[in-house]
């Protein structure tokens, strides 16, 4: 195959990773090279790429060498992802994934992985740089350390990661499927905080002594839904038989969309108890989730809605609500809808607060303003909506309120039965006016229903 390097896109200690294109089509891909005296590790994941196909691992293109600048130079051509690693991502995020982020690559890491298992095959090196994140999806790469289950040291050497390693790889005795069940774990970690585990471990070597030989666990982030830490605590078990594997975890329910501490709709829809407030001022409704907010167990509790309006085991469809809160159902001890009385009858009065008079005007049924304080030299009838528009109402009130100096003038208003004879309701208004070279204006509006 004919085809042109390009820019470097990673080094890493076995190989390089550059941009390729095919010469005829244009072809995208990326190629991964070292010299062919050192290219053992190489030669080995072509030879495990060749044999694998599956959607959650990098892609393999084929194979070649090349004579650069004197040199061989062993290739093996792979699938481009053009995202980069979840290393990149997660600093591309500010440093740490939502949890959102992190359920769906450790699922796509998990698929991968459970095809690797069910053919016998080990990663040895999962963590956020073996792992590409692209707009075909999350894709597990570099098979360089990986191994068939057969292959256990001493006829395979232990090969990987030492912060990533599971203390049975760090002690050299295997290096099986539950290893990279304890570096999913390890990966999780990085992608919630943005370090590997183990961030106080000064190098290597201290790092695989302690992990192969103290009691010590990595420090699970303490921000992380219940789900999430006991999906951590199945994969960072020190013994290897007790980790979960990894078609277990697969069906764990941190993996289900909707968990990580969200509303689990389905637990409230499948109560025929649950509902939703009948409004805002349903006192019963919002004492129980305040109530429910408060206790210690994670399930998210089923809230009742007291019968306040003494209608039986009646059903609590909207349409039958809204009827309730408007007065058009029957109680039990009347035949007939009971409509509720909004009449609001109290009388307004005047106000003084900081040296300033609030002017109270009222509006009887026939819409007549009326000062409260002094008396009514005429008595008109208007529309509602020519309380606002009719500048010589204004004016009237205006002189009526002079005694206040220029200062800001407050009107209430409180009407019953303004809408229309056959609606029972009332309206409570005050309008605040401010006079400004010999103009009364309307400075705001206060609506009560």
């Amino acid at each position: 195959m004919a085809w042109i390097r390009g820019r470097t896109l990673g080094c890493g200690s076995s190989a390089t990773v550059s941009l390729a294109m095919q010469r005829q089509s244009g072809e995208a891909f990326a190629v991964k090279s070292v010299e062919f005296s050192r290219s053992g590790f190489l030669q080995r994941e072509q030879s495990i790429l060749s044999r694998i196909k599956c959607s959650q691992i990098v892609g393999y293109l084929g194979c070649d060498v090349t004579n650069e600048d004197g040199q061989l130079v062993y290739n093996l051509f792979m699938e481009y992802v053009s995202g980069g690693t979840l290393t990149d991502s997660i600093r591309d995020q500010g440093g740490r994934l939502d949890e959102s982020a992190i359920r769906s690559h450790t699922r796509v890491i998990l698929q991968g992985l459970d095809y690797l298992h069910s053919r016998g095959l080990v990663h040895c090196d999962i963590k956020g740089r073996n792992v590409l994140v692209g707009q075909n999806g999350t894709k597990i790469a570099d098979l360089g350390c990986a191994r068939w289950v057969t292959e256990q040291p001493p006829a395979m050497a232990i090969a990987g990661t030492p912060v990533f390693m599971a203390p049975e790889v760090a002690r050299g005795e295997e290096q099986s499927f539950p290893a990279d069940v304890w570096a999913l774990g390890c990966t999780i970690i990085e992608m919630a905080t943005g370090r590997p585990p183990w961030p106080d471990v000064a190098d290597p070597v201290s790092a695989l002594h302690r992990i192969a030989f103290s009691s010590d666990m990595p420090d699970f982030p303490n921000f992380l839904s219940e789900e999430a830490k006991d999906f951590l605590d199945k994969c960072l078990r020190r013994d290897p038989n007790e980790r979960w594997t990894v078609q277990e975890l697969l069906k764990h329910p941190f993996l289900e969309v909707g968990s990580g501490g969200q509303l689990n709709l389905k637990r409230i829809q499948s109560s025929t108890s649950a509902t939703s407030p009948i409004s805002i001022l349903d006192h019963g409704f919002w004492e129980s989730v305040e109530e429910s907010e408060t206790e210690a167990e994670p399930d998210i509790p089923v809230v009742q809605i007291p019968n306040q309006l003494g209608l039986g085991n009646s059903s609590n469809s909207p349409s039958e609500r809204i009827r309730r809160l408007i007065g058009d159902i029957p109680s039990s001890s009347s035949p007939t809808p009971r409509l509720p009385n909004w009449t609001w009858d109290e009388d307004w009065v005047t106000v003084r607060r900081n040296n300033h008079a609030e002017q109270v005007v009222s509006m009887s049924h026939d819409r007549t303003m009326t000062p409260t304080d002094v008396h009514a030299e005429t008595s008109r009838s208007s529309a509602y909506t020519d309380l606002i528009s009719d500048e010589e109402e204004l004016e009237l009130l205006g002189r009526r309120s002079s005694v206040i100096n220029e200062q800001p003038i407050h009107y209430s208003v409180n009407s019953s039965n303004f809408i229309s004879s056959s609606s029972q309701g009332s309206l409570s208004m005050a309008c605040k006016f401010v006079k400004s070279e010999n103009k009364f204006l309307v400075s705001s509006i206060s609506i009560l229903l």
